[in-house]
């Protein structure tokens, strides 16, 4: 889990800039790609730069390997690829990653970043809500996700589906990357303030500490499921094929209210109680949850744009979707229960465009959502 600096300070939009500190808006990353410092191997795709965030491509091989790894301060992915590689796999035009395994795929975007910018990686929302688990490797790399400031090199993701098989090709966009101006600028008292003028929480309790929290809706409302449960032994999914699914091929609805227990090896989609709101200056992240305070955890943070349940009918806010699998041993949860964080950022300049500004969002004004890969669910 990525740490709040407590010793951060508030600083006002109208004097964030890149000398100051933040997440870099989407301009600011068209700006990246014209001088080089993001390299990309195919042209970009129209709708490739999020509001805070640059979706990341498969390139045309993937490589089976023995285990996950690291490559360590002295070696290369490609070096260890060397050793590790089982399998190279064309998926140019299409081929099919299995549950449980877990593959290397050279991305078609490679950095040059400048000295004072960094960056963070995360799975895409739907990624996530399919299980997929995904991160990014770079060269000499001693964590995932996090690429050092200043540095140049290619990009890898690794990819291991765990509920579903699934098909991908090149081009196919599972991660995302953010980029940060200078040190991490985020702590309670920026969110604090973000409240008390933008009403960062909209229905649901508000409890800042270490990050705004979001707990479990397991009430839910008549007629719906709380949750969804991942099936065993499912189809394919195609992960570029939007709203082609049927929802009770793959998950099983969850109708009992108040508790659940979660079961070791299940995956869980659930949602907040808290709608939420990320005001358009400002960029957000869900932190994967304590462990030590429950047998479980969000299994995949994730990133919210600036935007987020913001701008759309109103501003009434949009709740948080929960991808939850438990430890070792069955977990009960109960209703109302702590189960994520969300950090606010600034953005270093005024975006030019917000989650859901008809840009194709898949994801605003949401209750408890499945992936934009399945139809509608009808509930009872």
């Amino acid at each position: 889990m990525r740490r709040i600096a407590a010793s951060s300070t508030y600083v006002p939009m109208s004097q964030t800039n890149h000398k100051t500190g933040g997440i870099l808006p989407a301009h600011v990353i068209s700006r990246m790609i014209a001088q080089g410092e993001l390299k990309l191997a195919r042209p970009a795709d129209a709708d490739q730069i999020q509001p805070a965030s640059l979706d990341l491509r498969l390139g045309p091989v993937a490589y089976r390997v023995r285990a996950s790894f690291l490559p360590g301060p002295e070696r290369t992915v490609a070096e260890r690829l060397e050793s590790l590689s089982l399998h190279r796999i064309n998926i140019e035009e299409g081929a099919v990653l299995e549950t449980n395994c877990v593959y290397i795929v050279p991305l078609l975007e490679s950095l040059a970043l400048p000295k004072g910018v960094a960056a963070t990686a995360n799975p895409k929302s739907s990624t996530g809500r399919l299980d997929i688990f995904t991160r990014v490797i770079t060269d000499h790399a001693r964590t995932f996700d996090e690429i050092p400031d200043g540095y140049h090199g290619p990009l890898y993701a690794e990819i291991s589906p765990l509920s579903f098989s699934v098909l991908v090709r090149a081009g196919s966009r599972l991660s995302q990357i953010r980029f940060r101006q200078g040190p991490l600028v985020a702590s309670d008292d920026l969110i604090r303030h973000l409240q008390a003028s933008e009403g960062l929480v909209t229905s649901g309790t508000v409890n800042i500490d270490r990050g705004l929290a979001l707990t479990v809706d397991l009430q839910g409302v008549a007629g719906q499921p709380v949750g969804f449960r991942a099936k065993k032994h499912s189809g394919l999914i195609d992960v570029d094929r939007k709203d082609a699914l049927h929802v009770l091929d793959f998950w099983e609805p969850i109708w009992q209210r108040g508790s659940l227990v979660l079961d070791p090896d299940q995956f869980y989609i659930l949602v907040s109680k808290e709608a939420v709101r990320v005001p358009p200056a400002y960029a957000a992240e869900m932190t994967p949850f304590n462990p030590l305070v429950g047998e479980f955890r969000v299994h995949y943070a994730g990133f919210f744009d600036p935007g987020f349940g913001h701008s759309s009918g109103g501003g009434e806010g949009s709740r948080g979707v929960l991808e939850v699998r438990s430890h070792d041993v069955p977990f009960i949860l109960e209703d109302g229960q702590i189960i994520g964080r969300l950090i606010y950022e600034p953005l270093t300049e005024k975006p030019e465009q917000v989650y859901g500004q008809g840009i194709g969002s898949n994801y605003q004004k949401q209750g408890l959502k499945l992936s934009k890969h399945f139809k509608v669910f009808q509930g009872q």
